[in-house]
Order: C-alpha cells, then structure tokens, then sequence
C-alpha cells in the first residue's frame, strides 16, 4: 500500500523528472517523481477539468484543490484566475514537490500547499470552489467522501468540479454530487473523462 500515489510516504526510491507543459497560456515548469500520480506528463483528465473550469459567477474567496499531486491543477488555476489557492494532498512527497513548483512557476505567494488527508486539514472554513481529480484507485469510498464533504465547505454560489473517467465511476459521482448538492451537471465529456459541476445553493 504506500507506494501508491494516494500513500501518506511513498517508499519508491526517488527518481526525479523535469519537463514542461502549457496551461491556460503559460509554459509551467514542473518537476516530478515516483511515487506521484501522472508524473511524465500532466494527465488527460486534468487538462480537460482546467480548460473547463469555470470562475465566472464564484463568490468571492480562495478555491481548494484536493489530491493536488505535484501541483498542476492548482497551480494553473491560480494563474489563470488570479485567486488564492489551497492545494491539499495526503502525499507528503506530491506536496513537497507541488511547493516546489509552486516556486519555479512564480506562484508561490498565491498558493497554500500542505499535507492533508481529504478535509482533515484544512486553513480555511470556506472556499469559493473546490476542484478535485480524485485518486480513483483509493476506492470509491474516498472518492464519495471527498464529493459528500465538499458541500459544507462552499459558500452560496460555490462549485465543486471534478473529473472521472465514465469507466472509473462518473456516473455514480454524479449521482452521488445530486444526492448532496440537489444538482449535478455533466459539463464535459472528452475521450471517456466527465468533468462533474455541482453548484451550492
């Protein structure tokens, strides 16, 4: 069990990888390693749930992204919405390198990046959104919970967004998110990757 990216340690040796990748019209530098969810490149699913953000109509406030990994989703959204964002992981070395990212992409005064497992945590009491691209092989349990307990966390106006694969759960997440937020709406579908919006009302 720990040396799966959603392990607290992960004790795969260390094998450290640098590279770059374009999001929301920045060219991010990013280092990863093992032990870290998608670290060659920024995974399909994450891109899809960037270009589909939406911060039009959020409250004022910070977004929180849970399961950050080493940093991309988050780090890109602070870019290109210009908000603070708190950046949670329960891996200790995906937030450690997410940190570091966060300063090699001039980011690092807008971002909050700590170890957390799910909500437990956390530097806020509420967030103007929360996005998440959760750890699928976790089990459905976690995945559910990190859905269910966003709720109380959002203000009047707030989202949750999230991406899953159809194959991986997406229609049960949206079921879930309905049950728990009285709305759920697909906003995306793109090569099997669902991008799930609740709003809180």
């Amino acid at each position: 069990m720990s040396n799966h990216y959603y392990s607290e340690n992960p004790e795969t040796a260390h094998d450290l990888e640098q590279w770059s990748f374009e999001l929301m019209g920045k060219n991010f530098h990013f280092v990863t390693d093992s032990g870290v969810f998608s670290r060659q490149t920024v995974d399909y699913g994450s891109r899809v749930l960037i270009e589909h953000f939406d911060n039009t109509d959020l409250p004022e406030g910070s977004i929180l992204d849970v399961g950050c990994g080493y940093g991309p989703i988050g780090l890109a959204l602070a870019y290109g919405t210009g908000r603070k964002v708190e950046m949670i992981d329960v891996n200790n070395r995906a937030v450690a390198l997410a940190q570091d990212n966060a300063k090699r992409n001039d980011l690092a005064e807008q971002t909050d990046i700590h170890q957390s497992n799910i909500y437990e945590e956390l530097h806020q009491d509420t967030y103007a959104a929360i996005v998440t691209n959760p750890p699928i092989r976790a089990g459905k349990k976690v995945v559910h919970q990190i859905l269910t307990d966003a709720e109380p966390l959002l203000k009047a106006g707030g989202t949750l967004t999230a991406v899953i694969q159809k194959k991986q759960g997406a229609p049960s997440a949206k079921k879930k998110m309905e049950e728990v937020f009285g709305n759920a709406e697909i906003v995306s579908k793109d090569k099997g990757y669902y991008i799930l919006r609740s709003i809180k009302e």
